[in-house]
């Protein structure tokens, strides 16, 4: 065979994928994560690997495995991923490579989204782009003159922590500003406090705490008033935050990505608005804003062009 690995672990889902090097999706499997033990996800990641070689070796199988983690991939490749208890610190790279037997290439998620936004998405052909995942957080990948943006700590991208107003309000949460006023729990936050201020919506047949974004947006898209009013400001405020990217990196496309991106026809023109009433005047234009058409495919993707190039078969 002639295939790699590519594997997505998330806070809650994990998926797999085997992968040719021109970037064709052969078998796929998703499970939900293990968060019993730190070592769990690991051996999940080890029991999806045998699953998708069968019936072969796994050496036979794959040539290499690429790997988009949720959280801050070090340079000593230790992985720390809050939302992973026991992840402050986890060699996943040295653990999977004793285990699988094949050169493995960890990643962080958003830079594996650029990665493969690069190589079989919106980004391809360009050499300046950004993609930007909206979910339960919100994060950035970054291509810069053909290349990854990492920064000196490896933090480049950390999106949810852009300061768009004055609000001290992010501080109490471990966010930052932007991901406390426009990532998905914000979209739910936002119409259970204007519930509980007495505004009228459809939403108040729902258990006012169980409110998701997405009961927010199905109801936007039935023109609940104050749904709608909800995600115009959420997306004026990724506007805000987009704004800021385009001015200090002048980049060719903005990607959206992530959960969120689902569901852009509730935000996306107010977004674009609020870019380009505050984005450097010349480049801001000049940026097309798209949304992702690979979807949740876009991190496997990347990983599997970070696994080929890994094995020394760059593509």
């Amino acid at each position: 065979m002639s295939e790699v690995l590519a594997v997505d672990l998330g806070g809650t889902k994990c998926s797999a994928a085997v992968v040719d090097r021109n970037g064709r999706i052969f078998s796929r499997r998703t499970v939900a994560v293990d968060l019993t033990s730190p070592n769990a996800p690991v051996l999940q990641i080890i029991h999806l690997a045998k699953q998708l070689s069968a019936p072969y070796p796994l050496k036979r199988a794959f040539r290499a495995a690429g790997v988009a983690v949720p959280g801050l991939v070090r340079r000593n490749a230790t992985v720390w991923a809050p939302n992973l208890p026991g992840w402050e610190r986890m060699p996943l790279a040295s653990r999977l490579k004793r285990a699988l037997g094949i050169p493995v290439v960890v990643e962080s998620d958003r830079n594996a989204a650029i990665v493969g936004e690069s190589w079989r998405g919106a980004a391809r052909g360009k050499s300046d782009a950004i993609v930007f995942m909206i979910g339960t957080g919100i994060g950035a990948g970054i291509l810069s003159g053909g290349r990854v943006l990492r920064g000196a700590h490896e933090l480049s991208g950390c999106a949810g922590w852009l300061t768009i107003t004055q609000a001290k309000t992010a501080t109490r949460s471990g966010s930052g500003e932007l991901e406390w006023l426009a990532a998905g729990p914000a979209i739910a936050r936002a119409a259970q406090e204007r519930l509980e201020a007495g505004e009228e919506s459809s939403l108040s047949l729902i258990d006012c705490s169980s409110i998701t974004a997405h009961d927010v947006a199905a109801a936007a898209r039935k023109a609940d008033r104050l749904a709608v009013e909800v995600f115009c400001r959420a997306g004026t405020l990724l506007g805000y935050g987009i704004a800021n990217m385009v001015s200090l990196l002048d980049p060719q496309v903005i990607i959206l990505g992530g959960g969120l991106a689902t569901v852009s026809g509730l935000y996306l023109d107010s977004l674009r608005t609020a870019m380009l009433e505050r984005a450097q005047p010349l480049s801001a234009p000049q940026v097309k804003v798209v949304v992702s058409k690979l979807g949740d495919k876009a991190n496997l993707l990347g990983c599997a062009r970070l696994a080929w190039d890994h094995a020394g078969k760059r593509v």
